[in-house]
């Protein structure tokens, strides 16, 4: 299965947002490695929140490597690869919000980098997955919070 958007997206917990919901259209990404969604409509009581608009964006966007590198040959005397490249894959937010009253808009980035050493894909699947996993649910398990001290600067 590759990376896709299911509408509408049930949000994670995040205090003062009850059962959001973010209806999503297919949109054009940046660059042709990439897929984005814009979000066109919200759902749950979300007081205050747009939809993404020109000057407001709020879109989801997924990027993989332009060129997939692999892995090079080992050392014919010591059989150690000296250096494992990695592929890259982002998964970016894109939110515009008001950094003062009456000002124009700002766009908040929310960026998960994923680096996977070359290799590994074919090599300890079950690892880079169970990687994903750890982290993917950890945001999930921990959104209110960091919403919380993205918002209070409190950890």
């Amino acid at each position: 299965m590759t990376w896709t958007v299911t509408s509408p997206i049930t949000g994670a917990a995040q205090t003062g947002l009850t059962s959001p919901t973010y209806t999503m259209t297919a949109d054009t990404a940046p660059d042709n490695n990439g897929k984005q969604y814009a979000v066109t409509a919200l759902g749950g009581t979300q007081t205050g929140v747009e939809s993404s608009s020109v000057a407001a964006p709020f879109t989801l966007t997924f990027v993989r490597p332009k060129v997939f590198k692999a892995l090079g040959k080992a050392n014919p005397t010591t059989g150690v690869i000296s250096s494992v490249p990695r592929n890259v894959y982002k998964q970016i937010t894109r939110k515009g919000v008001i950094p003062l009253s009456g000002q124009p808009y700002a766009t908040m980035l929310v960026t998960t980098i994923i680096e996977v050493p070359a290799g590994s894909d074919v090599a300890d699947p079950e690892d880079v997955r169970a990687a994903l996993s750890l982290h993917i649910g950890q945001l999930s398990t921990a959104s209110s919070g960091i919403g919380d001290t993205c918002v209070t600067g409190i950890m």
